[in-house]
Protein backbone atom coordinates (compact mmCIF):
# COMPACT_ATOMS: atom_id res chain seq x y z
CA UNK A 1 0.00 0.00 0.00
CA UNK A 2 1.74 3.21 1.11
CA UNK A 3 4.86 3.64 3.16
CA UNK A 4 5.07 5.83 6.25
CA UNK A 5 7.97 7.57 7.95
CA UNK A 6 8.15 8.88 11.50
CA UNK A 7 7.86 12.46 10.24
CA UNK A 8 4.37 11.75 8.84
CA UNK A 9 5.39 11.58 5.20
CA UNK A 10 3.65 8.93 3.13
CA UNK A 11 5.12 7.47 -0.06
CA UNK A 12 2.77 6.21 -2.77
CA UNK A 13 4.02 4.47 -5.91
CA UNK A 14 2.43 6.26 -8.85
CA UNK A 15 2.66 3.03 -10.88
CA UNK A 16 0.41 1.19 -8.43
CA UNK A 17 -3.10 0.49 -9.73
CA UNK A 18 -4.47 1.84 -6.45
CA UNK A 19 -2.29 4.95 -6.26
CA UNK A 20 -5.17 7.41 -6.53
CA UNK A 21 -7.26 5.59 -3.93
CA UNK A 22 -4.30 5.51 -1.55
CA UNK A 23 -3.71 9.21 -2.05
CA UNK A 24 -7.36 9.98 -1.28
CA UNK A 25 -7.13 8.04 1.98
CA UNK A 26 -3.86 9.63 3.08
CA UNK A 27 -5.04 13.12 2.13
CA UNK A 28 -8.05 12.71 4.43
CA UNK A 29 -5.78 11.48 7.22
CA UNK A 30 -3.46 14.47 6.88
CA UNK A 31 -6.36 16.93 6.81
CA UNK A 32 -7.64 15.42 10.05
CA UNK A 33 -4.18 15.68 11.57
CA UNK A 34 -4.06 19.46 11.12
CA UNK A 35 -6.42 19.79 14.11
CA UNK A 36 -7.49 23.25 13.07
CA UNK A 37 -10.75 24.87 12.10
CA UNK A 38 -11.27 25.79 8.47
CA UNK A 39 -14.22 26.51 6.22
CA UNK A 40 -12.68 25.89 2.80
CA UNK A 41 -9.84 24.04 1.11
CA UNK A 42 -7.35 25.76 -1.18
CA UNK A 43 -5.09 23.83 -3.55
CA UNK A 44 -1.91 25.81 -4.25
CA UNK A 45 -0.30 24.18 -7.28
CA UNK A 46 3.26 25.44 -7.59
CA UNK A 47 5.52 25.26 -10.63
CA UNK A 48 6.34 26.62 -14.06
CA UNK A 49 4.85 25.53 -17.35
CA UNK A 50 8.15 26.48 -19.02
CA UNK A 51 10.11 23.61 -17.43
CA UNK A 52 8.92 20.06 -18.03
CA UNK A 53 9.84 18.65 -14.63
CA UNK A 54 8.42 21.68 -12.83
CA UNK A 55 5.07 21.60 -14.64
CA UNK A 56 3.48 19.02 -12.31
CA UNK A 57 1.72 21.65 -10.20
CA UNK A 58 0.31 23.67 -13.12
CA UNK A 59 -0.91 20.47 -14.82
CA UNK A 60 -2.76 19.40 -11.68
CA UNK A 61 -4.18 22.89 -11.18
CA UNK A 62 -5.37 22.93 -14.80
CA UNK A 63 -7.21 19.62 -14.31
CA UNK A 64 -8.68 20.59 -10.94
CA UNK A 65 -10.22 23.83 -12.18
CA UNK A 66 -12.86 21.81 -14.03
CA UNK A 67 -14.06 20.37 -10.70
CA UNK A 68 -14.16 23.43 -8.46
CA UNK A 69 -17.88 22.81 -8.00
CA UNK A 70 -16.88 20.12 -5.52
CA UNK A 71 -16.11 22.89 -3.05
CA UNK A 72 -12.42 23.77 -3.27
CA UNK A 73 -10.35 26.63 -4.68
CA UNK A 74 -7.39 26.30 -7.04
CA UNK A 75 -4.40 28.59 -7.58
CA UNK A 76 -1.64 27.75 -10.07
CA UNK A 77 -2.60 26.53 -13.54
CA UNK A 78 -1.03 26.27 -16.98
CA UNK A 79 -2.56 29.62 -17.92
CA UNK A 80 -1.77 31.32 -14.60
CA UNK A 81 1.11 29.49 -12.86
CA UNK A 82 2.37 30.17 -9.33
CA UNK A 83 6.17 30.08 -9.31
CA UNK A 84 9.23 31.53 -7.61
CA UNK A 85 8.68 35.03 -9.00
CA UNK A 86 5.10 35.48 -7.78
CA UNK A 87 4.75 33.01 -4.90
CA UNK A 88 4.99 35.58 -2.10
CA UNK A 89 2.37 37.82 -3.71
CA UNK A 90 0.01 34.89 -4.29
CA UNK A 91 0.37 33.76 -0.69
CA UNK A 92 -0.64 37.21 0.53
CA UNK A 93 -3.64 37.17 -1.81
CA UNK A 94 -4.70 33.71 -0.60
CA UNK A 95 -4.48 34.82 3.04
CA UNK A 96 -6.71 37.81 2.25
CA UNK A 97 -9.26 35.83 0.26
CA UNK A 98 -9.26 32.67 2.38
CA UNK A 99 -8.35 33.64 5.97
CA UNK A 100 -9.95 30.43 7.26
CA UNK A 101 -8.83 28.22 4.39
CA UNK A 102 -6.77 25.06 4.70
CA UNK A 103 -4.00 25.13 2.08
CA UNK A 104 -2.83 21.97 0.33
CA UNK A 105 0.49 22.76 -1.38
CA UNK A 106 1.34 20.74 -4.50
CA UNK A 107 4.76 20.76 -6.14
CA UNK A 108 7.27 18.66 -8.06
CA UNK A 109 10.39 17.45 -6.28
CA UNK A 110 13.62 15.54 -6.77
CA UNK A 111 14.51 12.53 -4.65
CA UNK A 112 16.45 9.31 -4.35
CA UNK A 113 16.58 6.81 -7.18
CA UNK A 114 14.42 4.32 -5.28
CA UNK A 115 11.70 6.93 -4.76
CA UNK A 116 11.67 8.29 -8.31
CA UNK A 117 8.08 8.09 -9.55
CA UNK A 118 6.61 8.20 -6.05
CA UNK A 119 4.05 10.65 -4.70
CA UNK A 120 4.59 11.98 -1.19
CA UNK A 121 1.83 13.29 1.07
CA UNK A 122 2.39 14.78 4.48
CA UNK A 123 1.29 17.10 7.26
CA UNK A 124 2.74 20.58 7.50
CA UNK A 125 4.36 22.94 5.00
CA UNK A 126 6.91 22.48 2.25
CA UNK A 127 9.58 24.89 1.04
CA UNK A 128 9.31 25.12 -2.76
CA UNK A 129 12.55 25.30 -4.71
CA UNK A 130 14.70 24.14 -1.80
CA UNK A 131 16.28 21.42 -3.94
CA UNK A 132 17.30 24.03 -6.51
CA UNK A 133 18.77 26.38 -3.91
CA UNK A 134 15.90 28.89 -3.97
CA UNK A 135 14.98 30.77 -0.80
CA UNK A 136 11.17 30.75 -0.88
CA UNK A 137 8.64 30.85 1.97
CA UNK A 138 7.17 27.68 3.44
CA UNK A 139 3.65 26.98 2.22
CA UNK A 140 0.77 24.69 3.05
CA UNK A 141 -0.97 23.01 5.96
CA UNK A 142 -0.74 19.72 4.04
CA UNK A 143 1.47 18.91 1.06
CA UNK A 144 1.50 16.65 -1.97
CA UNK A 145 4.67 16.32 -4.02
CA UNK A 146 5.65 14.20 -6.98
CA UNK A 147 9.24 12.95 -7.21
CA UNK A 148 9.76 13.43 -10.93
CA UNK A 149 13.52 12.84 -11.13
CA UNK A 150 16.65 11.95 -9.15
CA UNK A 151 18.25 14.63 -7.00
CA UNK A 152 21.87 15.54 -7.55
CA UNK A 153 23.96 18.19 -9.22
CA UNK A 154 22.45 20.59 -11.75
CA UNK A 155 18.90 20.31 -10.41
CA UNK A 156 17.58 22.82 -12.93
CA UNK A 157 18.93 20.73 -15.81
CA UNK A 158 17.36 17.60 -14.33
CA UNK A 159 13.98 19.32 -14.22
CA UNK A 160 14.38 20.57 -17.78
CA UNK A 161 15.18 17.09 -19.10
CA UNK A 162 12.50 15.22 -17.15
CA UNK A 163 10.20 13.26 -19.44
CA UNK A 164 6.80 14.81 -20.03
CA UNK A 165 5.17 11.38 -19.82
CA UNK A 166 6.47 10.98 -16.26
CA UNK A 167 5.00 14.30 -15.18
CA UNK A 168 1.73 13.75 -17.06
CA UNK A 169 0.99 10.34 -15.56
CA UNK A 170 1.87 11.55 -12.08
CA UNK A 171 -0.37 14.59 -12.50
CA UNK A 172 -3.24 12.32 -13.54
CA UNK A 173 -2.79 10.04 -10.53
CA UNK A 174 -2.65 12.96 -8.10
CA UNK A 175 -5.64 14.71 -9.66
CA UNK A 176 -7.73 11.55 -9.53
CA UNK A 177 -6.72 10.97 -5.92
CA UNK A 178 -7.87 14.45 -4.95
CA UNK A 179 -11.16 14.03 -6.81
CA UNK A 180 -11.81 10.60 -5.29
CA UNK A 181 -11.18 12.04 -1.86
CA UNK A 182 -13.69 14.83 -2.31
CA UNK A 183 -16.30 12.74 -4.08
CA UNK A 184 -16.24 9.83 -1.64
CA UNK A 185 -15.63 11.76 1.57
CA UNK A 186 -17.47 14.92 0.62
CA UNK A 187 -18.82 17.31 3.18
CA UNK A 188 -18.66 14.71 5.96
CA UNK A 189 -14.86 14.53 5.78
CA UNK A 190 -14.49 18.31 5.72
CA UNK A 191 -16.89 18.70 8.64
CA UNK A 192 -14.94 16.13 10.67
CA UNK A 193 -11.67 17.82 9.82
CA UNK A 194 -13.01 21.18 10.99
CA UNK A 195 -14.08 19.88 14.42
CA UNK A 196 -11.90 20.51 17.50
CA UNK A 197 -9.02 18.06 17.93
CA UNK A 198 -10.68 16.18 20.78
CA UNK A 199 -13.75 15.50 18.65
CA UNK A 200 -11.93 13.72 15.82
CA UNK A 201 -10.39 10.34 15.38
CA UNK A 202 -7.56 9.36 13.06
CA UNK A 203 -8.49 7.95 9.68
CA UNK A 204 -7.21 4.54 8.80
Amino acid sequence: MFGKKASEIFYINERSRTASEELAQVLKYCILQTHREFCEVVFLCIGSDRITGDSLGPLIGHRLTAYRGLGFYVYGTLDDPVHALNLSDRLQMIRRRHPEGLVVAIDASLGSRRHQGYITVGCGPIRPGAGAGKNLPEVGDVFITGIVNISGSFEQLLLQTTRLSTVFHMAEAITQGILIGFQTLGAAALTAAALPADSTSSAG
